[in-house]
């Protein structure tokens, strides 16, 4: 995106449905470039008060699960039955390797050509951090174009999990059936985390077994909710090729939804807002470390000190610092 940014006629765009402005406005917000660092926050500041009206649905996996064929099948269910749909992805792995791997949209060759359907790839590049930040005002912007359900995927490895659970209002977590121990792999913290979980590929010969582990998973999570009166997340099986079950994980999704109930929705929404203002002064933090002129002339020696042994880090931290407080402004 070059040149300056016309963010009021951008903004009308995307209020207006206009496809094409959407992918423009979210590739203001994944950039790092300062000037479209403000023009973002100004796109967002006339955005948000048209936002907030979709169901917010986080898919978590572990890959191999199945999860772009159930979101492809989940997604037309939706249109069919007169919703818009967005699909976002968290990628951790792009922040290693620079590339995008969840975002290919020929994973979702049918979704993907469904003109009531928008997928987004991940940013290719940043931090977890940065990454998330530009999925959280993705979902802004989604759901001023009219997108009435957001489904933000991730990959599923460690700590992605725990970010896009906080900005969803419902997080559903896909599994398979497995050899053995059934529950192998499987962190508590993932079932602490989940509203709803799904045994997917739940066809054929291996229907069975599905339903197996969707059983011992219910038991699981009735010792991990024992004595909590809280909702406790229902284990369903599904099939995302044949489409089986993926009505009745909609309907959890929206049991869950009416559970939390306006004030409760309204609540962890505001939780979670002010969990990612931190997460923006973090990373805008990281931002100005990184490229600030009195940082970078210290940055190489102490380096070199802390690798050799000769200086704490504790110490190598406080020195960096230092410097950045002392920089003019």
């Amino acid at each position: 995106m070059a040149g300056a940014v016309d963010v009021a006629a951008l903004a009308d765009s995307v209020l207006a449905g206009e496809r094409a402005a959407v992918p423009r406005a979210i590739t203001l917000v994944e950039s790092r470039r300062s000037d479209h660092r403000a023009a973002a926050r100004e796109l967002l500041a006339l955005l948000t008060p048209h936002a907030g009206g979709a169901a917010r649905v986080g898919v978590s996996g572990v890959p191999g699960v199945g999860k772009s064929t159930f979101i492809e099948s989940l997604g037309g269910y939706l249109t069919d039955n007169g919703h818009r749909i967005g699909v976002l992805a968290v990628d951790p792995s792009s922040t290693r390797s620079k590339g995008s791997v969840l975002g290919d949209k020929t994973r979702m060759p049918e979704l993907a050509a469904n003109p009531e359907a928008y997928i987004r790839p991940s940013p290719t590049a940043g931090t977890l951090g940065g990454v998330a930040r530009a999925t959280a005002q993705s979902i802004i912007i989604l759901e001023a174009a009219g997108y009435d359900v957001v489904l933000v995927e991730t990959v599923g490895v460690g700590q992605s999990e725990v970010t896009v659970a906080a900005m969803v209002d419902t997080f559903l977590y896909l599994t398979i059936a497995r050899t053995g121990d059934q529950l192998q792999g499987i962190k508590k913290g993932i079932l602490e985390i989940s509203d709803v979980i799904a045994v997917n590929k739940a066809d054929g010969e291996r229907e069975q077994e599905a339903k197996s582990t969707a059983r011992e998973l219910t038991g699981a999570l009735r010792l991990v909710y024992s004595g909590s009166d809280s909702w406790v997340p229902p284990v369903l099986t599904c099939s995302g090729i044949t489409g089986a079950g993926i009505d009745a994980v909609w309907e959890q999704i929206t049991g869950h939804r009416d559970y939390l109930g306006p004030t409760g929705l309204d609540q962890k929404r505001a939780d979670q807002r002010v969990d990612f203002m931190w997460s923006l002064v973090r990373d805008e933090l990281e931002q100005r470390l990184a490229t600030n002129e009195a940082v970078a002339q210290v940055k190489r020696s102490v380096r070199e000190a802390v690798l050799s042994g000769t200086m704490p880090a504790a110490n190598a931290a406080d020195q960096i610092l230092e410097a950045y407080d002392k920089a003019p402004r």
